[in-house]
């Protein structure tokens, strides 16, 4: 558990130390400042003199920032650590955001960390932070990484391909900001003195409105391809450009996605998609070659006009209802991604002879195991997936019973709300969209009237009494008050 530690003590003791202004205290268990990390040389990338920007000169308010990352940074100062909110949450309260998670940066150890703060959980292999939990919030904490080639075997680990598969080795502060992915994320703010610490030039970079990487591009996305998918994402969530530079290796880089495990790729997935911000994240992917190794086999059905409209009009209905706090699943969404692939395998294999639910079925089943390889997608949002999709067949059957049956379905909200992006995008004509619009808000005697005209030549759609409709159960049902108690009135 403390062989990370011990190794990096070792170390500072063979190196002569470099002067610090920093204490040179002991570690202890309890607390105290760890010296292992001082006197590293950052070899992630061309070295900045550090610019501190006082509280005179920026807008950024200890009264913005959570409690309870204040507290978790008043904790470790008070045990004798150096304690910053970094990331995100400065780079957005910068720019006039509110931003909803706060991360802290500590010369402490995770172990040395825990100790401080009940009921703390150690989490991650790659890299390991400590989760501090206070009240219900849980703040992020991660130790001043160092770069990972002053580690020994057991702390630093690369692939073939040069991804880091074990990063716990520490450093300092200026080591952590040259070993964060963009300039915008390596910002330091300290409630001593309520000065923010820049080593990278992040401050000139939210100025210029730009995503610019630390060192160089393409060996920093070798180390993690995920820095890729971040890179589209930052620049779509803040309107920044992606500089050239850091955007040139994208297309030639994009397959090292393939090396990601794929739960990984759902939880990118759903930053990329579900922030509010899905058309322009889409957008971008697609220019920087991206798009197809997350979602080859919709990449694949864009030349289709309708493909590519349905794509759109999912991700803009995903964004507009996010920015009305209304409800989102990853469920609709892969429901309406994964669609233009399901609907062509279907006719193809209806042109082969299969019966048109059966082919359903058989699509679904191939084009969703096609898409685990790149993404995970937990039962808890696929089964609902199918279910949207296999709806579809039965929204044009509303003779009898069948529409007020179908209401009642967990799903029919979701497929129906398909069906209107279906019809919006020109797959298939309008009308039945409107027809259960028309449902959905009519009276019992109206909805009685509108099942009855339904055409009696339409997909099933007439009176037609087949063997399930002369079941004792369902005469019993046709007896009842109401027409059976899953009649929507009940």
């Amino acid at each position: 558990m403390f062989n990370s530690l011990i190794s990096s003590i070792k170390r500072w003791h063979s190196k002569p130390k470099a002067t610090d202004t920093a204490s040179a205290s002991e570690p202890s268990s309890g607390g105290g400042k760890s010296p292992q990390k001082r006197g590293r040389k950052s070899r992630s990338g061309p070295s900045r003199s550090r610019v501190v920007v006082p509280r005179s000169d920026h807008n950024l308010s200890r009264r913005d920032v959570s409690r309870a990352a204040l507290t978790v940074m008043k904790r470790l100062q008070e045990a004798g650590f150096e304690a910053y909110i970094v990331g995100g949450g400065v780079r957005d309260l910068l720019l006039g955001g509110h931003p909803k998670d706060f991360d802290v940066a500590t010369d402490a150890t995770p172990e040395q960390a825990k100790q401080l703060f009940r009921g703390a959980r150690i989490v991650g292999r790659r890299f390991r932070i400590l989760h501090a939990r206070i009240g219900r919030e849980v703040i992020e904490v991660t130790t001043f990484r160092g770069h990972h080639s002053d580690g020994e075997a057991h702390e630093a680990q690369q692939s073939e391909h040069g991804m880091l598969l074990r990063d716990n080795v520490y450093g300092d502060l200026e080591s952590d900001a040259v070993r964060r992915d963009f300039t915008v994320n390596a910002l330091y703010y300290t409630t001593n003195g309520f000065e923010i610490h820049d080593y990278t030039g992040g401050i000139e970079d939210i100025k210029q409105r730009r995503i610019r990487m630390i060192g160089d591009p393409e060996t920093r996305y070798k180390e993690d391809p995920v820095r890729m998918l971040r890179a589209v994402r930052f620049a779509a969530k803040l309107d920044f450009d992606i500089e050239p530079a850091t955007a040139a290796p994208l297309e030639e880089l994009a397959p090292l996605l393939r090396n990601i495990a794929p739960a990984r790729l759902f939880d990118e997935v759903l930053k990329l998609l579900m922030s509010g911000h899905g058309v322009r994240t889409f957008e971008l992917m697609c220019e920087h070659h991206l798009w197809p190794h997350l979602f080859p086999d919709n990449a694949s059905q864009l030349d289709n006009p309708e493909a590519l409209a349905l794509t759109r009009l999912a991700l803009r209905n995903t964004d507009q209802r996010i920015r009305n706090d209304q409800r989102v699943t990853p469920a609709f969404l892969y429901a309406a991604l994964l669609w233009p692939a399901v609907n062509s395998e279907q006719k193809f294999l209806i042109d082969k002879g299969i019966p048109p639910v059966p082919a359903l079925a058989q699509a679904a089943q191939k084009i969703t195991s096609n898409q685990l390889v790149h993404t995970a997608i937990p039962k808890r949002f696929s089964m609902p997936m199918r279910e949207i999709w296999d709806m579809q067949s039965r929204l044009p059957r509303r003779g009898g019973e069948r529409a007020f049956r179908l209401m009642e379905m967990p799903r029919f909200r979701a497929a129906y709300d398909f069906l209107l992006l279906r019809e919006e995008s020109g797959e298939i004509p309008a009308g039945l969209g409107q027809w259960w619009t028309e449902f959905q808000q009519a009276d019992e005697e109206l909805r009685q009237k509108m099942v009855q005209d339904v055409p009696r030549n339409g997909p099933r759609g007439g009176k037609g009494r087949g063997r399930r409709n002369r079941s004792g159960r369902n005469r019993n049902r046709s007896k009842r008050p109401n027409n059976g108690a899953e009649h929507p009135s009940n």
